[in-house]
């Protein structure tokens, strides 16, 4: 029998191992403390599920950002798999599945260390993106799908007094306890990608990087719908 474990990757690959296709498409968005990534991937789920509806190459799925309940979804589906496999490791897979999806719905994915889990989250983001039709927000789903295609790599920065600023007011914390929040969360996120892929992230493992403090919302969707279509990720034919 096959150990799930061990070969996770080799087993839920982001390709098809017979065919080599991946069909996707799927977007994934990075970013600093203080860029609000979750508000601006809701916005561009409705915007694309739209344009797909109105293109040529009309389809019925809709594009959605990950939550906590699409991505207990994926893993629910996944165990199911795992169940009906033959693995001489199941108790053991279907147990890291569920505390991965409990780490992502709490947002402690960031504290993980095992190394068995790490692989794991890798297959989830993996199978997730293999589905299609995902916007994918933080959890290094940006390095860890760097090197696949029909995908946009998006990363979100911003100056840090203007991150300091907005954190104080989103969350009404004084001065000092935004640079602290910032600081940590940064530290955390980039010590996850050095986990992930062994180095900290750089500008080239992502396909475009956007200055937050100087865009609104809807620019940034303009922009990433018009690189999509440009790509070819999407159909060229529509508009919205």
């Amino acid at each position: 029998m096959e150990k799930l474990v061990n070969n996770y990757l080799h087993t839920f690959s982001c390709y098809n191992l017979e065919t080599g296709d991946f069909p996707g498409p799927v977007v994934t968005i990075s970013r600093q403390a203080g860029c609000s990534a979750q508000r601006l991937a809701i916005k561009l789920s409705k915007i694309l599920t739209g344009y797909s509806y109105m293109s040529e190459t009309k389809t019925d799925a809709e594009w959605e950002w990950v939550d906590k309940k699409v991505f207990s979804n994926v893993v629910k589906e996944m165990i199911k798999e795992i169940e009906a496999g033959d693995y001489n490791d199941k108790t053991e897979a279907v147990f890291l599945l569920n505390e991965v999806s409990k780490a992502f719905s709490e947002e402690k994915v960031y504290d993980i260390m095992d190394e068995k889990m790490i692989q794991i989250l890798k297959g989830i983001i993996c199978r997730l993106a293999y589905d299609g039709r995902k916007i994918i927000v933080g959890r290094s789903a940006g390095v860890i799908l760097k090197d696949v295609p029909n995908k946009l790599n998006v990363r979100l920065e911003a100056p840090t007094e203007w991150r300091i600023n907005r954190v104080m007011q989103i969350n009404e914390f004084s001065q000092a306890e935004a640079v602290e929040y910032i600081k940590q969360m940064d530290k955390k996120r980039d010590s996850f990608i050095e986990k992930i892929i062994g180095r900290k992230a750089e500008n080239n493992d992502f396909d475009v990087i956007f200055n937050y403090a100087s865009l609104e919302d809807d620019e940034i969707v303009d922009a990433i719908v018009n690189i999509l279509r440009n790509k070819n990720i999407i159909s060229q034919h529509a508009g919205y």
